[in-house]
């Protein structure tokens, strides 16, 4: 499609992906994340005629604010940004403390804004631009990680802030919230737990989990002119598990549903 895209979080299991879908779909990808040897390898893997690299700490302002600059120098300006980066530390709030509060914060809210603001100037002068900012289910209800889904939640307010006054301008702005996602952060259970997916089929309807690929398919039609009149929104991708809790409701009913 000929646009520049910036795609935080680049090297992850679903930023690679994101990246490789729009190079495949002729965009140019800004690839940003804070591992440079990973993004190297991406680099490499996609051709650098089609990705430039930019390593920084999203924590940092204005060094997030410099690079992408340097970037849209020597690529253009951002037509679409996609906010994918992020982490999750304490489980619960037993196992919370001040410090991986602030980092959650810091990293999953903090970073999305500093990136926003690193192209949203840029984008109000060209009158577009599209910002798909990623979530999470928790963001919409307890589901552990309270830091994590404290700012994931932040996020989703924060979405609907942009698109309200970014209107306007003609800048829309929506959030992908996966359920859970099949990737390599989630080694650490199944290494716990070999069954941690077959025990969590349960809570969803489709008792299937979301891929890499179709949370990239989700970010994609946002993306694309298809979603040009869709803006505000938080879009979960999780296999039903926000529509409601069919467990409970049998035990409610004391039918089989």
């Amino acid at each position: 499609m000929n646009r520049v895209v910036l795609v935080t979080g680049a090297c992850g299991g679903i930023g690679s992906v994101l990246c490789k879908r729009f190079v495949e779909q002729g965009d140019t990808v800004l690839a940003l994340d804070i591992d440079a040897n990973a993004l190297g390898a991406l680099t490499s893997q996609l051709g650098d005629a089609h990705v430039t690299p930019i390593a920084v700490d999203l924590g940092d302002a204005e060094a997030v604010k410099q690079t992408v600059a340097a970037a849209v120098k020597a690529r253009g300006p951002v037509d679409v940004l996609v906010a994918n980066a992020g982490a999750a530390n304490g489980l619960t709030l037993a196992t919370t403390d001040a410090a991986s509060w602030q980092r959650d914060i810091h990293l999953n809210l903090n970073g999305t804004y500093h990136t926003v603001e690193a192209v949203r100037a840029s984008m109000i002068e060209r009158q577009k631009g599209v910002l798909v900012l990623i979530g999470s289910v928790n963001g919409m209800a307890a589901l552990g990680h309270p830091a994590y889904s404290a700012a994931k939640a932040g996020l989703i307010s924060y979405t609907k802030a942009l698109a309200i006054e970014l209107g306007r301008y003609g800048i829309r702005a929506n959030i992908v919230c996966p359920g859970t996602v099949k990737t390599q952060a989630w080694q650490a259970r199944v290494d716990k737990n070999p069954q941690v997916f077959e025990d969590l089929k349960k809570w969803y309807p489709l008792r299937d989990f979301a891929t890499p690929d179709d949370i990239a398919d989700a970010v994609l039609f946002l993306a694309s002119p298809m979603a040009r009149v869709i803006t505000g929104v938080a879009l979960p991708v999780d296999g039903g598990l926000m529509a409601g809790n069919r467990p409970m409701a049998e035990e409610l009913t004391l039918e089989t549903l």
